[in-house]
């Protein structure tokens, strides 16, 4: 019988390398007629180089056979959401802006993935300079969910988390400033971790928010996302912000074992307004959460007027501030949805913003300070909505569709983005029309570790994570 090698999941890609299973170049083999059969139906990909990857493939078999030790990442094809710079690469960053440019030096993500042995495939689709949480776009085409092609993949790392899902690639690199990595994992059924701010470089990253940015992992488990993460946390002298502070073992923190851990389930702050399929669905999910040792708290989250208000204030200036020269010289590039949300943000007082900013240590002190002693982790949905259909969500569908496009999906992940606080989404079930929930949980600041081991100890009891799409399905097969 003829294994698919792009089934694995990356944990087991890189023990199968390890072993001498099969070869990097079957590995990226494998993932290209994933591609050449599977995205023209999700359009995951804005562009992908083959030849290149399977020439970094046979460089890591040769390496291999020289009896150079391998890591957890040699031979691994990965693709990336299209907003890094990588050496002369194309880097769009989902405009027509940058339709044709190319960057120079790297991201330091992308440089340690790469010397770590990971190969990269190509660019993936985004929203448009990742403003948008549902994967629409003008320029390159919308990025469609590969469960069900009417609906959306979610944004803006709209092509890691469909790329993922479909098993194009092992895993990916997204970024998260309100959600951007959490909810594409939602809408696809992948495993999505925002580290703690500063946690990760953001060097060579498309910036959106300075003080809010993250990049963060998308795989196919916890497990995938913990080998990621090792790779690229840490220090980085090319970014003053990134964290000295010394990256614990990931991978040796998946136990299994949630005994003591303490989870709170919000009274405030989050989606009241929760539909039955995903209530259900994350009730479940909590449940095998306890049968692995946890225990449940109801909790009040102070100081959520305050995060509200202030996320919003410095989310929509710094994006203004990073495309004031474009939208003096070339307003007309933009599609109407994104200049549409920068224009009203040059309105905001800087005394606003400044506020905003000064109050955030107060403000996390306040919320994490009691809210932590409590419990360990916070638990909701990712999305309190089933997933909408591209065509509801569009900007031309009507002021409804704005709304839902705009407000809904971030409802839930966007908070921790201001406190700047880890989260990850996990998936946790399907409705009853085959898409997928998620689960989300957050944890105080470099709680990575804790938050992977809750994570993963719900996959060692479920199978969400396991089951692969049929890309191009429609609501109409079902």
């Amino acid at each position: 019988m003829t294994v698919d090698l792009a089934a694995m999941s990356l944990a087991e890609a890189a023990a199968g390398m390890a072993r001498r299973d099969f070869r990097a170049e079957q590995l990226v083999d494998a993932c290209l007629a994933r591609i050449a059969r599977d995205d023209p139906a999700v359009n995951a990909f804005i562009w992908s180089d083959g030849q290149a990857a399977l020439e970094a493939a046979r460089a890591v078999d040769l390496r291999r056979a020289a009896g150079a030790p391998l890591s957890p990442l040699s031979g691994i094809p990965l693709a990336h959401k299209d907003m890094f710079a990588n050496s002369g690469r194309l880097a769009t960053c989902g405009s027509s802006i940058r339709a044709d440019h190319r960057t120079e030096g790297r991201a330091t993500v992308l440089a340690r993935l790469e010397d770590a042995g990971a190969i990269t495939l190509g660019g993936l689709n985004m929203s448009e300079f990742a403003q948008g949480p549902t994967g629409h776009n003008p320029h390159f085409g919308d990025c469609r969910n590969p469960w069900n092609s009417a609906h959306i993949s979610g944004g803006s790392s709209s092509g890691s988390g469909a790329a993922v899902a479909a098993r194009m690639v092992f895993g990916s690199l997204g970024s998260d400033t309100g959600g951007s990595v959490r909810i594409p994992a939602a809408c696809c059924s992948v495993t999505g971790l925002k580290p703690t701010w500063s946690r990760v470089s953001r060097h060579g990253a498309m910036p959106l928010s300075f003080s809010m940015d993250c990049v963060g992992p998308l795989a196919r488990s916890a497990a995938d996302c913990a080998i990621l993460l090792q790779a690229i946390a840490g220090a980085d002298a090319a970014d003053a912000t990134a964290s000295a502070r010394a990256v614990p073992d990931y991978r040796a923190a998946l136990t299994g074992d949630l005994r003591g851990l303490r989870i709170g389930l919000p009274r405030n702050g989050f989606a009241r307004d929760v539909d039955d399929a995903v209530q259900a669905a994350f009730e479940d999910a909590l449940a095998v959460l306890i049968a692995r040792g946890a225990t449940l708290h109801p909790v009040d989250l102070p100081a959520m007027d305050a995060v509200a208000a202030c996320s919003a204030v410095v989310s929509r200036v710094e994006l203004a501030a990073c495309h004031a020269q474009w939208m003096r010289e070339r307003p007309g590039d933009y599609a109407a949805s994104v200049s549409g949300r920068i224009w009203p943000n040059y309105a905001i007082p800087g005394a606003l913003y400044v506020e905003a900013l000064r109050r955030r240590a107060s403000v996390l002190a306040d919320f994490a300070g009691p809210v932590f002693s409590a419990v360990d982790l916070i638990a909701t949905p990712t999305i309190p909505k089933m997933i909408p259909t591209r065509a509801e969500t569009d900007v031309g569908s009507g002021a409804e569709g704005v709304v839902q496009r705009f407000l809904s999906p971030s409802v839930n992940t966007r908070p921790f983005s201001y406190l700047g606080l880890p989260a990850i989404s996990v998936p946790c079930g399907f409705d009853q029309r085959g898409l997928p929930i998620g689960l989300q949980l957050a944890g105080r600041p470099f709680s990575e570790a804790r938050l992977l081991r809750a994570a993963d100890a719900l996959q060692r009891d479920t199978d969400w994570h396991c089951r692969t799409p049929v890309p191009g399905r429609l609501d109409e097969d079902v």
